[in-house]
């Protein structure tokens, strides 16, 4: 993830300021502000503000002035309260601004998440960099057979080749032509001054998903985690799935009991239906209990049975596999 000279600058001059200042920071996202942490092979995360962190959680939920109680054990029992009976509004007292840089198409699958402020970089303004993204080999993979919108088997050998060649050659093309039809002096380009360039707001057609965009997105720690939830999730598309791991990492380092709270409940909590947990009190009664019993559709048999798989089915103490 190569920075220009005068990003990186940018950073430097940001990071060098030092202010003080009456209200709670956060020393652990203190360190990494502005940074760029990088994604894919040209995206970043920055972390640019934010306002509040635990204690603004506990504070809000007890309606008090201060930093809440003295005791760090009792904030945390407070914030997994919370967490486990889904009282979100406490969270949404802390805010956090990120700059991020993404391909198109994953920004389009993120700005589904309709709960956060969006600045994104306009290419009518702007000139769009000549970045796109390229998969790493071991995440090019075809088509699921059983799962419309997931992948398969990673394609290789001369597959994955002409697949790369073609990803990197339309792109580079695109833009080529993209920079012929501005007509502008780009990237050093001499301008041709015996035609008219096409507007900017035009030229960007051709361009294609894999193109790198930017924005800055501001969200409160409660729409954040939900976002994170669903996006760190191993069924989620593996390119805005690296992006929430690396900001499940702010998260950690700006209010670490409310993460811990969230990858023990949410991350890796289940919800099981009424039908669901009056088998797993059946099974633990000792009573048999088939699908037909409880009225559960042959997907959400297998669902409940692959969350109640145990990893060493030797020990007896474990829900064993459900009867069909």
């Amino acid at each position: 993830m190569p920075l220009s000279s005068h990003e990186q600058q940018e950073i430097e001059d940001l990071r060098a300021v030092q202010t003080s200042t009456r209200r709670l920071t956060v020393p652990d996202l203190e360190a990494i502000l502005y940074q760029a942490l990088p994604v894919l092979d040209h995206g970043f995360v920055r972390v640019i503000d934010y306002m509040g962190s635990d204690s603004a959680v506990v504070q809000a939920a007890r309606v008090s002035y201060g930093a809440g109680t003295k005791r760090a054990r009792q904030d945390a029992g407070l914030i997994r309260y919370l967490m486990r009976h889904a009282h979100t509004t406490p969270f949404e007292m802390c805010d956090i601004k990120y700059h991020v840089k993404l391909p198109i198409f994953v920004a389009r699958q993120w700005i589904r998440h309709r709960t956060a402020s969006v600045n994104e970089y306009s290419a009518r303004y702007s000139i769009l960099d000549n970045e796109f993204y390229i998969p790493e080999p071991e995440h090019l993979a075809a088509q699921s057979t059983s799962n419309r919108q997931g992948r398969g088997d990673v394609v290789s050998g001369d597959e994955a080749a002409r697949v790369f060649d073609l990803l990197r050659t339309d792109a580079e093309q695109a833009y080529a032509h993209y920079e012929e039809m501005l007509n502008e002096d780009v990237q050093g380009n001499v301008r041709d001054e015996s035609r008219q360039g096409l507007a900017r707001e035009l030229a960007r057609m051709n361009l294609s998903l894999n193109f790198y965009t930017q924005w800055y997105w501001k969200v409160n720690l409660h729409n954040l985690l939900h976002f994170l939830w669903l996006r760190s999730d191993a069924h989620a598309q593996y390119e805005i799935r690296a992006y929430a791991t690396v900001m499940l990492d702010t998260v950690r380092r700006w209010a670490p009991l409310t993460y811990a709270a969230f990858m023990d409940y949410r991350v890796g909590g289940a919800n099981l239906s009424a039908r669901g947990l009056d088998v797993v009190r059946r099974r633990l009664r000792g009573e048999p209990v088939t699908r037909r019993d409880v009225g559960m559709s042959p997907a959400e048999w297998r669902e409940l049975n692959d969350l109640l798989a145990a990893d060493d089915t030797s020990d007896s103490s474990q829900l064993p596999l459900l009867p069909y």
